[in-house]
Parts: C-alpha cells; structure tokens; sequence
C-alpha cells in the first residue's frame, strides 16, 4: 500500500461517525469494532463523513416524527453502565432539562438493516439516532447550528463512539438529510430533549 493510500485510509478512519449499532446487543463489547466500509454506489448512502463519501439521489422521506415506540423493544435504561472501547458510560437516569451543543455525525448504509441498542431494526431512512448516555427511546429535537434546519428523533441506539470529545449524536441517514449534514458528515449541532405530545 503507498503513503498516499495509507493517508486517505487514517482520514477516513478518524472523521467517519463511527456508532455502534446494535450495543449492547452482541457489537458493542469492544471485541467488534466497526468495519470501515467503502464508499458503495450514487444510489445507496454509506457512513457520510470522510474521502470517497457518496451523496446519494433523493430518497424516501420518512415522514414525521412516529411519536410511538414500537411495541416489543427494551425499556429506557437509566443507571445502567456499560463499557466501550475501554471507556465506561452510565445512562442518565433522566433527560429533563437536557440541553447540549457539540457535533453530530451519521451513519447509514453500513448498519441498514441491523439490530439497534433498543433490539430494534435500524431503518437508515428512518428519523432515529444514537447517544451514549440518554434514556433510550427519549425524543431529542436536533438543530444544524450552520442552517438552523431542525429535526426531531428518538434515541433507539449507542453512540457516538469516536472523537468522543466533541460528538455527542449519531444521526441516522434520514435526520441528517433533514438536517443538510449528509454531504459535510458531521455538523455543529444543538440536541434537546423534549416530551411526546401526550407527555406535555
């Protein structure tokens, strides 16, 4: 392998949004880490950030926000505690009040289909995203603080867990075109939780 090439490879490593799909359900022990995929064809979307990132034809939107949580999947996690890649994390017990700016990047092709942290299948297209320490199924409205574009999704997954210091959300593919990060992969973002409707 050249200089060159072993270069284009550490950027891609270094700035993909890297979560773990599926922790803690089988991948996300630290013995798995997630394989960097190259980038596929125009027509399917891969992890957006790094050299050779596709920006894909237009795609289903998925709609609003599905204030429902799908029957069947785990219960939100306060307290619990976990350990990736040598570094521990403990769920919130609660997401009340919670209100953070830091970068957001997404994830996609490379995980469509696979288990999420909730037991769920991620849907790509779909308005979800992972965090490392709310409540599962907690709602978080997401703000690009580069457009103002906004988007509201449910955490069903774990992560980010790469530049740890300054990612605080994974977005699946559908909110980051919501957002208008998926060409630029990551983006400077406000994340709030809010309360469903019902909720209110």
């Amino acid at each position: 392998m050249t200089t060159r090439a072993v270069l284009v490879a550490l950027l891609a490593l270094t700035s993909a949004g890297c979560s773990l799909v599926g922790y803690p359900s089988g991948r996300g022990d630290g013995s798995n880490p997630p394989a960097i995929v190259p980038a596929s064809s125009p027509a399917r979307p891969t992890a957006g950030s790094g050299p050779g990132a596709t920006t894909p034809a237009p795609v289903r939107d998925p709609g609003p926000v599905d204030w429902e949580v799908p029957a069947g999947v785990r219960a939100p996690d306060p307290g619990h505690v976990y350990e990736v890649f040598g570094e521990t994390y403990t769920v919130l017990d609660g997401a009340e009040d919670y209100d953070e700016r830091g970068e957001a990047s997404w994830y996609g092709d490379a995980f469509d289909g696979r288990p999420t942290a909730t037991g769920e299948t991620f849907d790509m297209y779909g308005l979800s995203a992972a965090h490392r320490t709310l409540p599962l199924h907690t709602f978080v409205e997401v703000t690009n603080l580069e457009n103002g574009n906004r988007v509201i999704v449910r955490i069903n997954d774990r992560g980010p867990f790469a530049r740890t210091d300054r990612r605080i959300i994974d977005l699946s593919y559908g909110a980051a075109r919501r957002l208008g990060m998926v060409e630029q992969g990551i983006a400077s973002v406000r994340v709030r939780a809010i309360a469903p409707p019902d909720a209110r």
